[in-house]
């Protein structure tokens, strides 16, 4: 199936179609060899609420973005590489139903879809395109991936230290190697993750020990002391709010899983 969509007048209009939603804010993403296997509104758990998010999954990409105008407007293009995804699926939990975690090495997250039917396809395109990406690439699935970062509702004190409490004076901060809710000074260090940033990032005080254990190199670390700017300028990013009415309608696949190919 993909091999007959590669060249076809509809995958370049579709493509075309993306990459004018985005305008500007975004990348380029028509690229020889590359299909548009399918598009769709998921909800993403994004770090103070759930919020609407248009995806679109391509043969060796995932990529999606905020919705500014719903099917005209996007931006914070997010471009995932499926060579770096691990997906595992979710239990139903009260209202949260339909969701998995989309696991990457520099970010990892939570999606829910509308229906089990969706989701279950959503899933089981993209574990095929990564399967059939990856045997064609002859590389092997990474086993390295960011935590995901625990909802700023689910953590009204400090996860570390249990004892701070979270007021307009007394902020919330993510650890970024294992994503959970810590105080200033529980998470006032900073450590090299190569994976999701060029320069340290805040972590908490059990990981930097950790980190600082295993690390044989002097990997550069500092403390918050020194008046560092937060580096959670991308997750910040991806919170902004959507406008305009979403319209909830099923997502689109141009193909069965199995003709969803990438040989």
């Amino acid at each position: 199936m993909v091999d007959r969509l590669v060249n076809s007048e509809a995958n370049a209009r579709r493509i075309g179609l993306v990459e004018g939603c985005f305008g500007s804010a975004g990348q380029p993403l028509a690229v020889p060899g590359r299909v548009l296997v399918g598009e769709g509104v998921l909800t993403k758990a994004c770090r103070k609420k759930l919020k609407p998010r248009q995806f679109f999954l391509f043969n060796d990409l995932l990529v999606y973005g905020s919705i500014i105008i719903n099917k005209k407007k996007y931006n914070t293009q997010h471009i995932i590489p499926l060579e770096e995804v691990k997906l595992k699926s979710l239990e139903d939990d009260g209202q949260f139903k339909n969701g998995w975690q989309i696991c990457t090495r520099g970010k990892s997250f939570k999606v829910y879809a509308a229906t089990a039917t969706e989701k279950q396809e959503w899933m089981a395109h993209i574990n095929k395109c990564m399967e059939d990406l990856l045997k064609k690439s002859g590389k092997k699935a990474s086993d390295d991936h960011a935590a995901v970062w625990v909802p700023d509702s689910e953590a009204n004190t400090c996860m570390h230290c249990k004892k701070v409490q979270f007021t307009l004076v007394n902020r919330r901060h993510h650890c970024r190697k294992c994503g959970v809710v810590c105080c200033n000074t529980c998470s006032s260090k900073r450590f090299l993750l190569p994976a999701q940033s060029s320069k340290p990032l805040r972590v908490c005080m059990s990981c930097y020990d950790e980190l600082a254990m295993q690390s044989t190199g002097g990997s550069s670390s500092f403390d918050k002391d020194a008046k560092a700017t937060d580096s959670s300028g991308e997750e910040d990013s991806d919170d902004e709010e959507a406008n305009g009415n979403i319209e909830a309608k099923q997502s689109s696949f141009y193909g069965s899983v199995e003709q969803a190919s990438t040989s």
